[in-house]
């Protein structure tokens, strides 16, 4: 199981959202408004604050379906410009479905 971990510009996330729900046995996700900075930082010297609005997405997927996942939000949050975010993808070792006590490595 993988978790796919993206930092996109909240815009971004309707498309994505469409894009993602397209993709046959799509588990589900997440999404969390956060800020943060990167490479790209605002020029505004007064009330400076480096901090952007992003949305985070998790989503913890089968093998099988991640690569797809990921390469859906590379390709779908990509504006050509500085700041369109982060894609990450992370082996999950076990997860577990709080309601029922199961667990295992293919919880997604």
């Amino acid at each position: 199981m993988k978790e796919i971990r993206a930092y996109i510009q909240p815009h971004k996330l309707n498309p994505l959202t469409l894009a993602l729900l397209e993709i046959p046995g799509f588990p589900g996700m997440s999404v969390m408004d956060c800020e943060g900075f990167g490479r790209e930082r605002t020029e505004h010297i007064q009330d400076y604050k480096p901090f952007l609005p992003k949305k985070r997405i998790e989503i913890f997927a089968p093998d099988a379906l991640a690569e797809r996942i990921f390469t859906t939000v590379m390709r779908v949050a990509h504006s050509g410009h500085h700041g369109d975010g982060k894609v990450y993808m992370l082996d999950v070792h076990k997860g577990g479905r709080i309601s029922s006590g199961e667990r295992g490595e293919d919880l997604a």
